[in-house]
Order: structure tokens, then C-alpha cells, then sequence
């Protein structure tokens, strides 16, 4: 990585709104929510969208809104908006084809401001739960899980960045990895429902900002009021000490944050558990991992 961790104080902003069942229209949602986003002053260097922005979030659905990637109609219209804005973008996710295995996958596809795929992260762990008496949710049932950690550099923003979606969150691997190699920001585009939203949202993304001492941006589709799955909403900003910077409700909104320059370096430096880790009594989970940005 050539970039440093955060070099420059950036204005990030995350779009929360939900999705129908007409892709064209929550397409075009997508460039309303852009556009919006980008008439704020500061303007944001970066914008995060949510996970499935433009499918439901249905398992018996997504083969419907899959694309490839990267020549599918999303990843074009996200690499123009990127362009034509000057404006880095993490693609939130959408349901994606790979015809090599014929395989469905749920990706996250990340822009530079010249509109050129930078990293894709495919969701490493599949949301699989049997609740008795509750919630029963099996993405397998239709994808396929990633087979890498997704550490990657924007060197328009000077800035290395970790991706992962969802329920990746719970598993802190991945964000040691992105850490540990750079990465001053963790971004999790998410969909958490109403009851694991209120129990968890929050505490893992104040968990992975402490554990790792970086800012971690979390961004949810909004509730959708004509029904279907309901996510929690509540996107937000966390800073390297577990400060919650910003927070959505539940409703559609955008919400803007500073990540400012020089605050991972001086959580580190204040409280330096990079270099006091023990491997020699424990495994180093970022030694040899399978990482890459595409």
C-alpha cells in the first residue's frame, strides 16, 4: 500500500434509503440520493451506500437483480455518477452473477472519482440463522460465500480502507487484517433487521473501532414502509475510540461525518497495542490471509 492510513481529513457522507421491487426505480433513487448528497456543504470526498440498494433484501429474490460485474447496469451507472462527480463511492451492494461458476454472490464494488473499480468484496459470511419461535434467514440458500479479507487504497482520498458486508461484522477477522495492513477506515454497507438491529448495530461497530483503533463507517438501507424485510437502519460513523460521530434513525436520510486526518495515528501512538500484541502466544491472524482489492 502506498497510500498512509488517513493523511487528509475527508467528508464522507452515507445515503440510507430503501429498496423496491423496480429495480429501474431504485436505480434512479441511487442518483437522486447522489445528487443530494453531493449539493452539501462540505461536499463529501466519499459516499457509502447501503447493502442491496437495488434489489429486496429476499433470498428467493436476488437471482432476479443479479448483474455481472463489472459491465452490469449498477456498476456502469455507479462508475458514471463516480466521474462525472469527481466523487469515491463504496457500492454499498447488489446481488452479483459470475458466469465463470455460474455462481451468485453479494458484492460490494467500490469507485475512485475517475469512475474506475477499484476493490470488490464479495460477502465472506453468509447470514444463515434458524431462531425457534424467531427469525429463520438462509443466504445460502441462494449465494455463494467471498473467498478473501478486502483491504484497499483510494490515492485521490490518501487513504487505505477495509470492506465488508453485513454480517462479516461479526466475525473480527477481517478487520484485524485491514488494520493491521493499513487501513485507517472499515466500511460495512449492512442490513440488520429489527431485532438483531437494537441488540448489536451498534456494539460491533463500537467494538471494531476500539479493537482496531479506526473509524468504521456502517450504512443501512432505511425501512421500507410498503413491507418486505425491515432493516434497522441507524447508519453511523464511529471514530477510533468508539465515539459515535453520527447516527440516522430508521427513516430514509443521509447523514454526513469528518474523519479527520492524524486520529488513528494518534490513537495508536496514545495507546499502542500494534506493537504489544503477544504472538508468540497467540496466532497472528494477519500473517499469510487470502487479501485483495479486486
Amino acid at each position: 500500500m502506498s497510500a498512509v492510513t488517513l493523511s487528509k481529513s475527508l467528508q464522507v457522507a452515507l445515503l440510507q434509503f430503501h429498496a423496491g421491487a423496480d429495480k429501474a426505480a431504485n436505480l434512479k433513487k441511487v442518483t437522486e440520493y447522489i445528487t443530494r448528497a453531493l449539493a452539501h456543504t462540505p461536499k463529501p470526498d466519499l459516499l457509502v451506500l447501503p447493502e442491496c440498494f437495488q434489489s429486496p433484501y429476499a433470498v428467493d429474490q436476488f437471482k432476479n437483480y443479479a448483474e455481472k460485474i463489472p459491465d452490469g447496469e449498477t456498476t456502469q451507472l455507479l462508475s458514471q455518477l463516480a466521474k462525472k462527480n469527481r466523487v469515491a463511492i463504496i457500492g454499498g451492494s447488489i446481488p452479483e452473477f459470475d458466469e465463470s461458476d455460474g455462481g451468485l454472490y453479494n458484492t460490494s464494488v467500490v469507485f475512485n472519482p475517475a469512475g474506475e473499480v477499484v476493490a470488490k468484496h464479495r460477502k465472506v459470511h453468509l447470514f444463515d440463522i434458524s431462531i425457534p419461535g424467531g427469525i429463520t434467514f438462509k443466504e445460502s440458500d441462494s449465494l455463494k460465500p467471498g473467498n478473501k479479507a478486502t483491504v484497499f487504497e483510494v490515492p485521490e482520498l490518501e487513504t487505505v480502507f477495509g470492506l465488508a458486508i453485513c454480517y462479516d461484522i461479526r466475525f473480527p477477522e477481517l478487520a484485524m487484517i485491514a488494520s493491521r495492513r493499513g487501513a485507517g477506515v472499515m466500511a460495512y454497507p449492512g442490513a440488520f433487521n429489527t431485532v438483531t438491529g437494537p441488540k448489536f448495530w451498534t456494539k460491533f461497530a463500537v467494538a471494531r473501532a476500539i479493537d482496531n483503533q479506526n473509524y468504521v463507517l456502517m450504512c443501512s438501507p432505511a425501512r421500507n414502509p410498503a413491507g418486505g424485510y425491515q432493516a434497522y437502519g441507524h447508519s453511523m460513523v464511529v471514530d477510533p475510540s468508539g465515539n459515535v460521530l453520527v447516527e440516522a434513525g430508521h427513516d430514509e436520510d443521509i447523514v454526513y461525518a469528518e474523519l479527520q486526518r492524524d486520529v488513528v495515528e494518534e490513537a495508536r501512538r496514545n495507546i499502542p497495542i500494534s506493537v504489544q500484541r503477544r504472538f508468540d502466544i497467540y496466532d497472528d491472524v494477519s500473517k499469510d490471509p487470502v487479501v485483495s482489492a479486486l
